[in-house]
């Protein structure tokens, strides 16, 4: 066969491979609606949803941290919460949490609600403010620290003490600097294989992909999208869930594929949960919303 007849049939066959608009491809359910659980709170953020489903997210200027149960009811889990911002569950079903108060960061026992203060200082410096954090299948942790000055603080600001960073911490207690190459990280989230992680760098208004190193260190940066985040989240499809104005969600390969419209003001976090784990939950401003999903949010393998 020459070259030429070689080149067509390859030209052919490209031809024939369909090409699926991204708005067809969003993972949003067919005839979905944005609905509206409650708008009585301060401001929400850090949802989550332990293996039933019930989604605990948090009310930070009122220092809270609430329920959403399977059930429907609404419910106050924690109060006072240590002004927790992003939170996350662990294997073991423990409840970990970026305490903005002291800037520390909570592993939370749900049955008793106790709280044990896992890190409150690298070498003695304050953290600037735990933000978000994600939780791989072996236990490790990665978690943001930029700088948000707070009202509620009543110790000297730790602007001069310690960079804004993305931080690992093994499931041995071993804490180390992941990338400091970040102007003010915020949401973070992971694959569930535990192989590659995302960053969202919201003061450069970027997010970047890393493979994560046996050991937890991070290689091959690069970038995702041009677009920050202040919270996020992945599906079983591997599209990634971006906050702010509202949802925008992309495909693995930074390809924007739907921009998901909230009222209310800043889309501050997403989270999958029900007991199907096919319903969003977005925490924005006042709000609480939910919308039913075409995929479902992923558990860790």
């Amino acid at each position: 066969m020459n070259n030429k007849i070689c080149c067509s049939i390859i030209v052919i066959n490209l031809l024939l491979i369909p090409f699926v608009p991204a708005q067809d491809r969003s993972p949003v359910a067919p005839g979905a609606q944005l609905e509206k659980l409650s708008e009585e709170f301060k401001f929400t953020e850090g949802p989550t949803a332990d293996a039933e489903g019930n989604v605990y997210f948090t009310d930070q200027p009122n220092d809270r941290i609430m329920k959403y149960g399977v059930d429907g009811k609404l419910s106050t889990f924690k109060q006072p919460a240590g002004r927790s911002n992003g939170m996350y569950f662990d294997a073991q079903g423990r409840l970990w949490a970026c305490a903005d108060e002291k800037n520390e960061l909570w592993r939370i026992d749900v049955a008793s609600g106790k709280v044990e203060v896992i890190l409150k200082d690298r070498d003695g410096k304050l953290f600037n403010g735990p933000n978000d954090l994600w939780i791989t299948p072996a236990g490790d942790i990665y978690f943001t620290d930029p700088l948000y000055k707070r009202p509620w603080w009543s110790h000297r600001t730790p602007e001069a003490q310690m960079p804004q960073a993305v931080y690992y911490l093994s499931a041995s207690g071993k804490l180390t600097v992941a990338d400091a190459d970040v102007k003010q990280p915020n949401g973070i989230t992971g694959t569930p294989d535990g192989k590659v992680l995302y960053v969202a760098d919201i003061g450069d208004k970027k997010t970047y992909v890393y493979d994560i190193q046996p050991g937890g260190k991070l290689a091959n940066r690069k970038l995702f999208c041009s677009e920050g985040s202040d919270g996020m989240t992945i599906d079983s499809e591997g599209n990634v869930y971006l906050t702010g104005k509202g949802v925008l969600v992309f495909d693995k390969t930074g390809q924007q594929i739907t921009h998901i419209e909230v009222p209310g003001g800043w889309t501050a976090n997403v989270s999958f949960g029900g007991k199907d784990k096919q319903t969003l939950f977005i925490t924005a401003s006042k709000c609480l919303f939910s919308l039913k999903m075409r995929v479902k949010g992923v558990s860790q393998k």
